[in-house]
């Protein structure tokens, strides 16, 4: 983790590792409610992450090689994410884009979105993922299809930044344009899928995906979780990338 005021480490830790540029912890990072976690929540998280981890092994090494033969850089990304209350932490992907890529789009594409009061021209990809991005691979559009350059992010959930459902985690650029009330999807830990990636998605405005974030943290449950995992799995084993 980081405080106030630092700035996240771009160092990368291996040639098969990209990580992101360096950021400053948002400033607002004080004004982050945060809520106590459910007791069944991390007990949870860490057996289905376990399982899920075992499960998708064999996975790993085929993703890694198409990654390899296919873009020149690293198999994996790592970047700086927003988490519970504010706090930074280290967010792994797969690579799905080229390793020059540029965020200047992405970060123009954020802060419309963030600003506007409707969902128009979102793209098929969600909030998150933009559509025609030509930063994307080839094999990176088929990662995204299908989820899988999330993977990396059960390490994630098992080193207890994230959890397995729960509101997505922001990028700073995008938490820095934050008001007070957007914040408090923040309460929690961020998720790998949540309410919002199996209900409205590509069709919510900025607003509506904070309010369904919110509608989760309110009615948190152990029903709620098994029941948008059992709607997330799916969604991936169909291709419809519903992270």
């Amino acid at each position: 983790m980081t405080t106030s005021g630092s700035r996240f480490q771009s160092t990368p830790v291996s040639p098969l590792v990209r990580v992101g540029p360096a950021v400053p912890l948002p400033a607002a990072e004080s004004r982050v409610p945060v809520l106590e976690e459910r007791p069944w929540k991390r007990p949870l998280d860490v057996l289905v992450a376990g399982l899920l981890l075992a499960a998708s092994l064999p996975l790993w090494p085929v993703v890694a090689l198409l990654i390899k033969l296919t873009s020149p850089g690293p198999v994996f990304y790592v970047q700086a994410a927003v988490g519970r209350g504010g706090r930074t932490f280290r967010f792994y992907k797969f690579r799905s884009m080229r390793a020059d890529g540029n965020d200047a789009v992405h970060r123009r594409y954020v802060a419309r979105f963030v600003r506007r009061s409707d969902g128009d021209g979102v793209g098929k990809g969600g909030f998150y993922k933009m559509d025609g991005d030509a930063r994307v691979t080839a094999v990176g559009r088929w990662l995204r299809r299908t989820s899988l350059d999330e993977l990396p992010q059960i390490l994630n959930v098992l080193r207890g930044d994230m959890s397995l459902v729960g509101p997505r985690p922001p990028l700073p650029y995008e938490y820095e344009l934050y008001d007070d009330w957007a914040r408090r999807r923040l309460a929690v830990r961020p998720g790998i899928t949540g309410l919002y990636q199996v209900t409205r998605r590509s069709r919510a405005s900025f607003r509506e995906m904070v309010a369904i974030d919110l509608e989760y943290i309110e009615r948190r449950s152990l029903r709620l979780d098994l029941s948008i995992v059992a709607r997330t799995l799916p969604a991936m084993l169909l291709g419809r990338g519903a992270l």
